[in-house]
């Protein structure tokens, strides 16, 4: 299990990154900019997550997650610099890393004997606050925020799934991989048939 929480953590740095990168891009920002957006997408969510667990911060324990961020960036930043991308090509690699993003920090928040509830939203937490950070940084309202297909309510989905099938005695390996699977599914099919939360309305 360690070895997956590794890699797939190091996965969901690097796949948030790329989605700050081209975020950042639509904005015609420099390279610092853009390094500064790669960086707080791929790193954000996972360091609130430390600090409201009281855990060491993960890219600072391992600067490996630091540099792979950073690398990825500058990678992509080069690679794409002036084409011209569809505005909702990083949508796609977002929901790759929310998905991942979120069984991994649900996993991390349960190994430091957190209840099931604040391990699930912990993994909300650290799925969706890299997102956030990018899009306020970009001057944007964040996805989580506005009217549009699930977002958190995926991740959250997910982070259930993954406890309720540890507590009925599923291998912590198999009910990771079915909540990646679920947080996934669910934000893409609610990006391909527009499926959103009610929102609140006044009565005219």
């Amino acid at each position: 299990m360690e070895n997956l929480l590794y890699w797939a953590g190091m996965s969901a740095v690097a796949v948030n990154a790329l989605t700050g990168v081209l975020d950042a891009g639509r904005k015609r920002m420099d390279l610092i900019g853009v390094v500064m957006v790669g960086a707080a997408t791929a790193l954000g969510g996972g360091t609130v997550r430390d600090v409201l667990l009281g855990r060491p911060v993960f890219w600072i324990s391992d600067q490996v997650y630091l540099v792979v961020a950073l690398l990825t960036t500058l990678l992509i930043f080069f690679a794409v610099r002036g084409l011209r991308l569809p505005p909702r090509l990083f949508l796609i690699p977002d929901a790759l890393g929310l998905a991942l993003f979120t069984i991994v920090g649900t996993q991390i928040a349960l190994e430091w004997n957190a209840s099931w509830l604040v391990a699930s939203l912990l993994g909300v937490i650290t799925g969706v606050v890299g997102g956030v950070l990018r899009d306020v940084l970009c001057n944007e309202v964040p996805l989580v925020f506005v009217k549009g297909e699930l977002y958190a309510s995926a991740a959250w989905a997910g982070a259930l799934g993954l406890v309720g099938l540890q507590a009925l005695g599923v291998s912590p390996v198999i009910a990771a991989w079915a909540g990646m699977a679920c947080v996934l599914g669910v934000r893409l099919l609610a990006m391909a048939f527009r499926i959103s939360l009610p929102i609140y309305s006044e009565r005219q």
